[in-house]
């Protein structure tokens, strides 16, 4: 662990075990219908297993929010890495801004809200937390498709917490 400080800013570095996970049912343990119905309510979505196993499932991450891939914005180091983006982040208004992906980890070491960045994946903030995602070297990443999330894998990299 390397911890820097400029000012009142602080960042950590740390070496950390980060998976992915996305929305689907086999990321989050849910399952369309319920035994209940007959499973004829195919369009609503229950919690599988856990504590809460038959509850309904929202979606949102554990802090109450909807989670999100990162995104760079019009004026940021991929438009110049990537310039065939910039007329696409010119006309939808909604690319103009960056935001920061989704990340779950364990609340006791590292509370909602905690800014950092991955590399490969980009800068994120702790909204989640999972049954799996248990000690101060674990993280997992939001993805949007389960196939990019099965495509991330398992990784060890550096990651820069910022406080």
């Amino acid at each position: 662990m390397i911890t820097a400080t400029w000012g009142c800013a602080a960042k950590t570095i740390r070496h950390m075990e980060v998976t992915a996970y996305c929305g689907c049912g086999e990321c989050c343990g849910w399952e369309r219908g319920s035994w209940k119905y007959l499973k004829l309510d195919f369009w609503n979505k229950y919690i599988s297993k856990g504590a809460h196993k038959g509850s309904s499932y929202s979606g949102l991450t554990a802090s109450g929010t909807w989670p999100h891939e990162p995104q760079s914005g019009l004026l940021s180091v991929d438009s110049i890495e990537n310039p065939w983006m910039i007329p696409f982040r010119i006309i939808f208004p909604w690319l103009w801004f960056s935001r920061d992906g989704t990340i779950a980890a364990d609340t006791w070491y590292y509370p909602f809200g905690t800014r950092l960045y991955v590399p490969g994946y980009g800068y994120g903030v702790i909204e989640d937390r999972g049954s799996d995602i248990q000690g101060p070297t674990r993280l997992d990443l939001y993805h949007g498709s389960h196939s990019e999330a099965l495509e991330w894998g398992r990784q060890y990299v550096e990651v820069t917490f910022y406080r």
